[in-house]
């Protein structure tokens, strides 16, 4: 009984024991370290691969945040030494410009001014405050009104004025006046309710004013919106000697101001964005 109980229980015993460790190391080392492999693999490759693409976007989101702060700061600096802003006291220059709208100045000297410029100026003859008024005529021009046809003339030739009200002659006296050299002469749109050049032909220089007393010249109106924009050159004048004067940079530099500030707000919204993307992206991923 001895023998047989030691001989089986021996037997049993390491039967027992060879298939509980045998089982027991190819379950947990087999399946267990091969399926915990596969899924740590995965997840660092998916991993970088977000961590790269997060790093890029990153990168191009900040510089286009930087390079939105250039051209919105710079073309805000850029306009503040080129531009000033006047706020229109008069309806003199009706319909172009109205009582109290805003405009925008060019800051030029006198000698860049040509015919059909809408400038500013001070002239104590005319008052201490700037005022706002048209060139038609420059140094050398005699200027007349009216031809048959209502029309004022530069040098004997007709020029048509599409920005006065419709249906008037270009001035409600007749005149004639030679311009001195290094003078303009200057009218209001309004040519009914503006005190100009006609009203100081009794002053030295037939009512002209020196070009040195221009201290800009208007580009655009600013306000209201309704009448915001550019003013045109008249092209009746650009047949005449020295032609017309080239619009300010205003376009450009609004360009700037815009392209800066979308830049800076899409380069700002690419985080949170980025972040509620990925978040969705990891919500619809199943997990086994």
């Amino acid at each position: 009984m001895s023998a047989t109980d030691g001989t089986e229980r021996s037997a049993s015993g390491r039967a027992e024991g060879g298939a509980s460790g045998g089982t027991g190391r190819s379950a947990t080392d087999g399946t267990g370290r091969s399926a915990t492999g596969g899924a740590e693999g995965s997840a660092t490759g998916g991993t970088e691969r977000d961590d790269g693409r997060g790093r890029t976007g990153r990168v191009l989101s900040g510089l286009a945040v930087a390079v939105g702060c250039v051209l919105f700061l710079g073309g805000f600096a850029w306009a503040a030494l080129l531009y000033r802003p006047y706020t229109i006291p008069t309806d003199s220059m009706e319909p172009t410009i109205g009582r109290g709208d805003r405009i925008l100045a060019q800051s030029i000297s006198g000698d860049d001014v040509r015919r059909g410029d809408v400038v500013v100026f001070v002239d104590q003859a005319w008052g201490s405050s700037p005022m706002v008024k048209r060139v038609v005529g420059v140094g050398g021009d005699k200027i007349e009104c009216c031809d048959r046809q209502g029309r004022l003339t530069v040098n004997g030739k007709p020029v048509e004025e599409p920005y006065l009200e419709a249906g008037g002659p270009a001035s409600s006296t007749g005149f004639s006046a030679t311009v001195p050299e290094g003078h303009l002469f200057l009218l209001g749109d309004h040519r009914t309710d503006s005190l100009d050049s006609r009203s100081h032909m009794a002053d030295g220089g037939q009512g002209t004013v020196p070009r040195g007393a221009v201290t800009a010249r208007v580009d655009a109106t600013a306000w209201p919106f309704s009448r915001a924009g550019m003013l045109d050159r008249p092209t009746s004048f650009a047949a005449l000697p020295g032609g017309t004067s080239r619009p300010g940079p205003l376009v450009l530099i609004t360009t700037c101001v815009v392209a800066g500030a979308a830049l800076i707000l899409g380069g700002a919204a690419y985080g949170p964005l980025a972040r509620r993307l990925t978040g969705r992206g990891k919500a619809a991923v199943p997990h086994g």
